[in-house]
This record gives structure tokens, sequence and C-alpha cells, in this order.
């Protein structure tokens, strides 16, 4: 019996989505324009560079312990907060955290990308092992914190490993499966804020052998010695090598789950500086909701420039007044969640794009998945350019400026203090649809008053619902009746 103390502190860079709403779809739609404050947003980037981190908990409460094996239909909850609100940022200027963000979401994109590709065409993972490496020695509820200034990942949780329990900050992604953290002794490991873990210092540490059903649940394994040796690349160069054991994962408020199968990682490279690890919160049998028989779970990204926190939810209902649309799956790829989209509207006018541009075909191609480690939602370039249009058709008046990184529709908003944009919804194959408020989609990325639209072209045909047009939602994702919700102000 192993125990992995898990405490998820997690910090969540967020945008609040603060006007959604559920409507049936009509040729013109009303609400076609939404309102932007522009200082507010200037504010917040500019108080983001002068946060002072919160000082992190030094212990966990005695924890209540449960079984990963038990089907818990009690509400399990981890806190989340900003990365911004626990990580002061080295940046000079909300420029410089642009860019940075930008880049990382590129990497990001091409990584989800390379997995499904991999998956798609029957491409082992073993056969693009990274170059060097080598195996060395109420719902459950934690806090979301934003892990941009962190360099890794875009949401973090705090959370404490073993027994006694070893706090440290672990990136969340619904795009992966394997948790996973950095071990002692390290062949190579990147600087994280935390102490490396020890296994030796836990008492609940249980190597898996390599019969464990676990073990053979991994895309990429060995056996050492009668024990199962993990690997996991994810198409952007960043990779973990190490050790397949259980843990107990403590959440906040002292529950903790026994016999959760983790990656100890001895050989660690990648978009990782900062955290310990990784949580996957993916649709695959060794992701963290998979392992505790989650029914469902739910998060809140809190604005990516804001000390607020938001919580992530297991086991908890979708909201009565939420938003839903169809949760679909990949036959060719289990971990990630697609949501059915039928179209894209601006100022109420449903754009001309083709419905079989969103459809998930039988060949594991196409399709839009709900991603919480993208930033920036992406289109194929035909939506893209269509949506693109319309909304410049709709903001004529507003004085351009020249594009940023992957932005190429921008504006100089440093005379206004608010502006009227069009809405841009989502509509859904079920006739739901989702408003977004205008700070999910027109950013800030300067503190001089550039703001670009936050959407971005993708030769891919799969589309990505990044976490900009997440932030200030609660977004639910029900497993057992297939149905994802997206639900205004339920942080």
């Amino acid at each position: 019996m192993a125990e992995l103390g898990f405490h998820l502190l997690c910090i969540i860079f967020t945008l609040s989505l603060s006007s959604v709403r559920s409507r049936t779809i009509s040729p013109t739609l009303t609400g076609s324009m939404s309102e932007l404050d522009v200082s507010d947003s200037i504010q917040k980037s500019l108080n983001v560079l002068s946060f002072s981190p919160h000082p992190l908990q030094s212990q966990l409460l005695s924890p209540f312990h449960l079984s990963s094996s038990s089907s818990s239909s009690s509400i399990l909850s981890l806190q989340l907060h900003s990365r911004s609100a626990v990580h002061k940022s080295s940046h000079k200027n909300y420029e410089s955290v642009t860019l940075a963000r930008l880049a990382r979401d590129s990497a990001r994109v091409e990584s989800l990308q390379t997995r499904l590709d991999l998956a798609i065409n029957g491409v082992k993972k073993a056969d693009l092992k990274p170059i060097g490496t080598e195996f060395a020695a109420e719902d459950l509820e934690v806090p979301v914190i934003s892990g941009t200034s962190q360099g890794s990942g875009e949401y973090f949780c705090r959370v404490g490993i073993g027994h006694p329990a070893s706090q440290a900050y672990m990136v969340l992604d619904t795009g992966s499966d394997v948790n996973w953290l950095q071990c002692a002794p390290c062949a190579d490991c990147y600087q994280q804020a935390d102490p490396i873990f020890e296994p030796a210092s836990s008492s609940s540490y249980s190597p898996l052998t390599c019969d464990a059903h676990q073990c053979k649940s991994l895309d990429v394994s060995e056996c050492r010695n009668g024990t199962c040796l993990y690997e996991v690349s994810y198409g952007d160069g960043s990779y973990t090598v190490g050790d397949f054991v259980t843990e107990t994962v403590t959440l906040e408020g002292s529950t903790a789950v026994e016999h959760i199968a983790i990656g100890c990682g001895h050989n660690n490279e990648g978009l990782f500086v900062g955290a310990a690890g990784l949580i996957g919160l993916g649709g695959g049998p060794l992701s963290f909701p998979s392992q505790i028989n989650a029914t469902s779970y739910s998060y809140c990204l809190v604005d990516r420039d804001s000390e607020s926190a938001s919580t992530l939810d297991f086991n908890s209902p979708i909201p009565h007044d939420a938003v839903t649309a169809p949760l679909l799956r990949n036959s060719k790829f289990d971990t990630f969640y697609y949501v059915g989209l039928r179209g894209i509207s601006v100022a109420g006018q449903l754009l001309h794009i083709p419905s079989s541009t969103f459809k998930l075909t039988n060949d594991g191609n196409s399709g839009v998945i709900v991603d919480s480690g993208t930033a920036v939602t992406r289109l194929p370039t035909e939506a893209y350019t269509a949506l693109r249009d319309a909304f410049s058709k709709g903001t004529k008046e507003l004085p351009s400026a020249t594009g940023v990184a992957l932005f190429d529709t921008c504006y100089d908003l440093s005379t206004k203090k608010s502006v009227q944009v069009p809405t841009v919804a989502f509509h859904f194959s079920n006739g739901k649809i989702l408003d977004l408020p205008a700070k999910n989609y027109l950013i800030p990325v300067d503190s001089s008053g550039t703001f670009c639209f936050a959407f971005a072209p993708t030769s891919s045909s799969l589309s990505i619902i990044g976490n900009v047009q997440q932030q200030g939602t609660r977004v639910s994702y029900d497993l057992e009746n297939s149905l994802i919700g997206f639900s205004p102000n339920k942080c």
C-alpha cells in the first residue's frame, strides 16, 4: 500500500467568462455587442508584475484516507490560484510576459497535435524516445493556481506527496493522463520551486511490478529488476523518465487517496520549470480522475492576471444553469475531451463555416477539444479567417495596431476607458450557445493599451478551445453522462 500525500493548491492563470447564456440558435441573436473594460484590463496587466507571492503552507492536516479502488461519490476539492499569486514574475514588463506565454502556447499546441498524429497513425511513442535519456536511479477539490510565470504549464496545484507529505506545485493538464513528479536521485532534473521529492522519506512509496495493470496501461514502459519503468514524451521536446510507483495522494482539506499510480521521474526535461511534476486530468485509465473513479470533475480558471483563487472539484454535479454540450471521445486517442461544436457567431450572426469543419471523424481526425493547457483557441485556417474578418468588420471604428506574435488582429485602445465590440459565441451541436465576454477574446498584450483578438489559425484539422476563452467560467466534465458544462460566475 503506497501513500502519496497529495495536497493540491493549484494556481491558475484565468480570465473571467462573466456572461454565459444558453440559447437556441436563430439567424439574429440578442446581445450582439459586448463591453470591454479597457482600464481594468490594463490595470491588471500592471499589477501582475508587482504581486507578492502567497506564503507557502508548511504542513498538511492529518489525512482522512480513501482508496483509489473504491468509487467515491463524495465531493473532493482542491484550491486553484493564479500563478502570479504564488510566484513573483521575473519579467520586466507585461509585453515580455505575453510573448513568453505565447511561445509556450505554440509549443503546447505542437505537442498535442504530435501526440494525436502518433495515435491516429498507429506510431508507438517508443519510436520517438528523446535522445540521451536513460532510466536512472465536498467533491474532491483542490486550489488551482496559474502557472505561466513558473515557466511550465498554465495551471498549478499545491500538493503534498508521500507519508509524511512533502508539498510541491504540480501542473494541471486535461491533455495528459500520466501523473508524475521529479524524484531523487536525479540523473537530470530541471529547477523547481520546492525540494526534489525523496522516495526514501515516504513510508507509502511502493514500486509497481512489470505485470501490474497500471504498468501495462503505459504507452511506453520497460522492466528493470521486476519493477516498472515509465517514459512520457510530450512531442515538444519535454519528457520524463523514471520508476512507476503507487503513492497516497493527500488533497487539501486532509482527504487522502491511496494507491495512486504515479511516475517518479529521475530524468526530466522541458517546459515544466518551477513545478515538481504534473497531474493528468485526461480521459485515459491512468489519469487522476480515472484512478479515483470520479464520475465528474470541474474547474474554474480565475483571471490570469489576478490573485484570486478558485477550485478543482471532483464528483460535483454540473450547475443547473450551465450551458451544456455533448462530451465526445476519440476512439483512436482516449486522452482528449472533445465537444460537439456546430459553429461560431459574431454579433449574433452565424458564420458561414461548414459544420464538417468541427466534426470528429471516425478516423480520429478533426473535432474540437477543450484543453486547460492551451491558452489561445486554435481554429482551422478557413474557420479562423471567417471569424477574424467578421470581427474586424464590426470593429472598423477602433484604431488598429501592429500584430503581436501569433495575433494578427490588434488594436490601440490606449485612449479608451471601455469599448463595445461584437459578441463572439460558440454554437454547440445540441443547439445551446455559449456567449463569451469581451475580455475572453480581446486581451491586453502590453500595459500601454495594445489589445489583440485572442484566436489563432492552425493548419491542422484539430480545433482547440483554450483557457483564455474558458476563464471565469466553471467548466464541468460529466464523465458519467457524456456532457460538458459551462457555468458563468461559478468560481
